[in-house]
């Protein structure tokens, strides 16, 4: 009974140590949390972990429509033209004034093909302390969503002529002014809205 008593009060001294060190290292200002400063690899893989893990436990149960649809594609687009080239890029453009100063660095979506259930997971609900936004508190709603994810399955296999074309030919963003050019997003623009909380994907 005694090695019990004394396992368990080892157990929580050990956890108000680290409850208390986890507090100090907090609220000293040692860390630097400039995105000019990079994580250290152990703390990097903690987090991509955490990140991986919780999108995927969050959108396995999704039910993903036809993401084949030509109408749907040509709607998301538009919709990725008018809000997400300055940090995911498109055909052709290997940067922007936008990205190159963020860390994490987004995917580069016009090389990368993502999990249609992955991608709706985050263009809805962002992700907690990066730069991207949660576009469906921003006002898209789900079909939209999907759209964008639909054409996200297109992007990888488009050349910069393909995708200016294709985007040419979407349907305007109702969410964005009347006066919106995609063709400035094609080529690398920002061409993007602040979403609420000040964001940017």
């Amino acid at each position: 009974m005694n090695t019990v008593r004394r396992l368990v009060a080892t157990v929580l001294i050990a956890v108000v140590v680290l409850i208390v060190g986890g507090g100090i290292f907090v609220y000293s200002g040692v860390y630097d949390i400039g995105a000019d400063d990079h994580h250290t690899r152990p703390v990097e893989a903690m987090l991509q972990t955490l990140r991986e893990r919780s999108i995927q436990a969050r959108a396995a149960d999704l039910s993903v429509p036809n993401l084949d649809d030509p109408q749907l594609v040509l709607k998301g687009a538009g919709q990725y033209a008018a809000m997400c080239t300055g940090c995911h890029l498109a055909p052709g453009v290997n940067d922007s004034e936008l990205r190159v100063g963020m860390y994490p660095q987004p995917p580069n979506l016009s090389q990368v093909r993502v999990d249609p259930k992955t991608a709706f997971w985050v263009i809805k609900h962002g992700i907690k302390m990066s730069a991207m936004p949660a576009w469906g508190v921003a006002g898209h709603d789900d079909p939209t969503i999907w759209s964008m994810v639909a054409f996200l399955q297109q992007l990888p296999d488009l050349s910069p002529a393909g995708y200016k074309a294709i985007v040419a030919k979407a349907p305007p963003d109702e969410d964005m002014p009347q006066d919106h050019d995609h063709g400035e997003a094609a080529h690398g623009g920002h061409g993007m809205p602040e979403p609420a909380g000040g964001g940017k994907p």
